[in-house]
């Protein structure tokens, strides 16, 4: 981002800054999705989050050659979509492109409020609507834990119907230093008055005025949808990522990316999920049931 920019972003900000914590009793919410091959997750994804109260979506598709560009379309005609933005570079600027999908949704679509999501994120509000929390907060940034699910390859991913929690001590049980019991770093759902800039991630948000609060809404994550996704996001990421001169963010992706270069990757699979230890983890109280999202599919489907 030129610094011409940001300082007019910092500018506009300063001049919007007296509404920062205006209420907003009908707050338009628009989701914005960066996906790359995400046939398997996208539509259920729009359609768990259209029932959750999220107004439409912007999309940036990343060069996807699967049927990912034949459900963005279908979802378009619908009106759901308000717009696709298809991105050809080979690098990966996600800060860059998510940043460009803000600015739209508050430039061009009048958000209100934006969560900016990934395909494999499910956004979960215990009221039913992700709009509850953010009608009745005094915040312009609300935290969201994240909850990794645990994957089961038999059958699909919204009956999945266990979640992992952190395990302090991962050699203990020869899991990988990336693992799906690793802690994930909360995200934020922001205001679109004062907004800045958002973090690589989605991690964080720069604002003027900012005010922070938690949130009882939650992110189920599918990070791991099962080996060979697993193996080909992380192949794909990596060389993306080689290609990006700007060496922080993504470390995991580096990290897995090296492991497949020395042939190892595969390997190493097993120690992120802990195939080995799974019976150990699940006495330990490290992989519990929850079945939150698969009982809020059956309701939707029933609907």
């Amino acid at each position: 981002m030129s610094y011409l920019f940001l300082n007019k972003k910092i500018l506009q900000a300063i001049m919007e800054s007296y509404k920062a914590f205006r209420p907003c009793p009908a707050p338009r919410l628009i989701m914005t999705l960066l996906v790359k091959n995400e046939e398997d997750m996208l539509e259920e994804n729009l359609l768990f989050h259209k029932a959750m109260g999220v107004d439409g979506f912007i999309i940036t598709d990343n060069n996807s050659s699967d049927r990912t560009p034949e459900i963005i379309r279908k979802y378009k005609e619908k009106g759901w979509i308000l717009e696709v933005i298809e991105e050809k570079a080979t690098n990966y600027e996600q800060k860059k492109w998510v940043d460009r999908m803000i600015w739209k949704a508050k430039s061009v679509y009048q958000a209100d409020w934006i969560i900016n999501a990934d395909a494999d994120e499910l956004w979960y509000a215990p009221s039913g609507n992700l709009k509850t929390e953010l009608i009745s907060t005094a915040a312009n940034v609300l935290t969201c834990e994240m909850k990794c699910v645990y994957p089961e390859e038999d059958k699909p991913f919204w009956q999945w119907n266990r979640t992992v929690e952190v395990v302090a001590d991962p050699e203990l049980y020869n899991l990988s230093r990336y693992s799906l019991f690793t802690r994930q770093n909360q995200k934020v759902i922001h205001r679109t008055t004062g907004y800045i800039q958002i973090s690589m991630g989605n991690h964080k948000v720069t604002m003027f005025p900012k005010r922070t609060a938690a949130s009882e809404i939650r992110i189920y994550h599918y990070n791991i949808r099962g080996k060979q996704p697993f193996l080909e996001k992380m192949i794909n990421g990596g060389k993306q990522l080689e290609q990006n001169p700007k060496k922080h963010g993504g470390r995991h992706w580096r990290y897995f990316y090296q492991l497949y270069k020395d042939g190892l990757l595969e390997a190493e699979y097993d120690r992120v999920v802990g195939i080995a230890s799974f019976d150990q983890l699940k006495r330990d109280g490290f992989i519990r049931e929850d079945s939150t999202i698969p009982e809020f599919f059956a309701r939707l489907n029933k609907d």
